[in-house]
């Protein structure tokens, strides 16, 4: 690209989609950006260097400093605020909740939480005018929120009765990583470097002497997550001092994350425990919503399908198994999840000189074929997941339409061959930042 100061301004921003789209229509696969301080930057969608980054050399491209300090300071030194081998251990023992058998026995709660959401949202149709507003972006956040409450935490965070009662929790969090990416510049090249100077209470004092309003932000949010955190976990801890019958009692029953991560950290040994300290530590649903709204023929489709299976089931609930064997409602997921992945850009650091291989070779400057680029020890690589999705050479002329059906025949050969990432695991795409190896 032509030569400015640094292209990061452009990648994180609100309203940065239009120049993620420039450089799939105008560079290609694999482009060098300009990074801070001259930092060597490259930005890539190509298969064959997505999936070295991601999974064949994900040792040697890892987090960034500035991710990692940033996240051990937001969440603390828990799975995403930790390297090297205290990141692995603590994966290991993340490993069994995040099988489908532990996913299996979510669904109960699954169920319980949509139904709270479907009374609710009858009550505010019911009182209200024949015509009336309703703010699904956000029902759909609260209702994501209490999902990982109830099965991740066993904690509720949200009653779902009514528009107007919320969880400060809810209100709280969602203000989170707005105001994270408004000081991303900082956050990733500053703070790594000063973030040892000093005592905790030195350094907290500069924070509350800052004139800065983001930073005090960020500051009350993340001393108000830790102070719901602890109290989830006392009380955890204080259900698991009286016995299993207490603990099934609680909110999730004893099968929410938290809950079987504790039992399995009682008879882990010495050295794989994880300590205390680290514990403690919506949008993909309204974006469905909203695509429905927009395609009536889908959402009839869709809901007739669901329609059928529970009346072949006498109309209970369905199964994890029996929702799985869904095909267009798999097929509307992926579709969603392949144009609008939560996580767009995933971004690494070289820590030894190496090179990307390319699944498509490309011609450089001096037009000589170049299939595998050189890089450097300390590079920045951005994998954009979401161009990924919509490259046209792998996904066809329609590759950004919404189109749940392309997932109702097999794939074409040149998506199968690519080896792209698959659209369920976009929460996050990596082995170094999921638990079971797609994340």
């Amino acid at each position: 690209m032509a030569k400015r100061s640094s292209n990061y301004q452009q990648i994180f921003n609100s309203a940065a989609w239009p120049f993620h789209e420039f450089l799939r229509r105008e560079y290609g696969s694999i482009v060098r950006l300009h990074g801070p301080f001259g930092a060597s930057t490259l930005y890539t969608f190509d298969p064959k260097a997505m999936h070295h980054v991601l999974f064949t050399e994900h040792n040697v491209f890892d987090m960034s400093d500035g991710f990692i300090e940033g996240n051990r300071l937001n969440f603390g030194g828990g799975f995403f605020g930790t390297p090297g081998h205290e990141h692995r251990k603590q994966r290991k023992m993340l490993n069994p909740v995040f099988s489908v058998a532990h996913l299996r026995d979510m669904i109960p709660t699954f169920f319980e939480i949509t139904h709270k959401l479907e009374a609710a949202l009858k009550r505010s149709l019911q009182s209200g005018s024949r015509t009336q507003e309703i703010d699904i972006l956000s029902w759909m956040g609260r209702t994501s929120l209490e999902i990982i409450g109830q099965a991740g935490l066993g904690y509720s965070l949200d009653p779902l009765t009514d528009e107007k009662i919320v969880h400060p929790y809810s209100r709280t969090i969602k203000n989170l990583v707005p105001t994270l990416m408004r000081v991303q510049f900082w956050r990733m090249n500053v703070l790594p470097r000063v973030v040892w100077i000093g005592s905790p209470g030195f350094r907290r004092l500069i924070v509350n002497l800052l004139p800065w309003k983001d930073v005090h932000q960020i500051r009350d949010i993340v001393d108000y997550m830790w102070e719901v955190a602890t109290e989830i976990y006392e009380n955890k801890k204080r259900a698991f001092k009286m016995g299993d019958e207490a603990v099934a009692q609680q909110i999730g029953r004893g099968k929410d994350i938290i809950s079987v991560l504790m039992r399995a950290n009682m008879k882990a040994s010495n050295e794989e425990k994880i300590q205390d300290k680290d514990v403690v530590s919506q949008t993909a649903m309204a974006r469905v919503l909203n695509l429905l709204a927009q395609h009536p023929d889908v959402q009839d489709r869709l809901r007739q399908e669901i329609i059928e299976a529970k009346r072949q089931l006498d109309e209970r609930n369905l199964s994890f198994e029996e929702l799985n064997a869904l095909p267009y409602l798999d097929a509307v997921c992926r579709e969603t999840l392949r144009l609008f992945p939560p996580v767009s850009t995933v971004f690494r650091v070289a820590r030894q000189d190496t090179a990307l291989p390319l699944h498509k070779s490309i011609t450089g400057l001096n037009g000589t074929e170049i299939h595998q680029v050189v890089v450097p020890k300390g590079t920045i690589v951005f994998v954009s997941i979401f161009n990924a999705n919509r490259n046209p050479r792998l996904w066809g002329k329609d590759s950004e339409e919404w189109k749940p059906e392309r997932w109702l025949s097999p794939l074409s050969p040149e998506v199968v061959n690519a080896r792209i990432p698959g659209v369920y695991s976009h929460l996050y795409t990596s082995v170094s930042h999921c638990v079971n190896g797609l994340g």
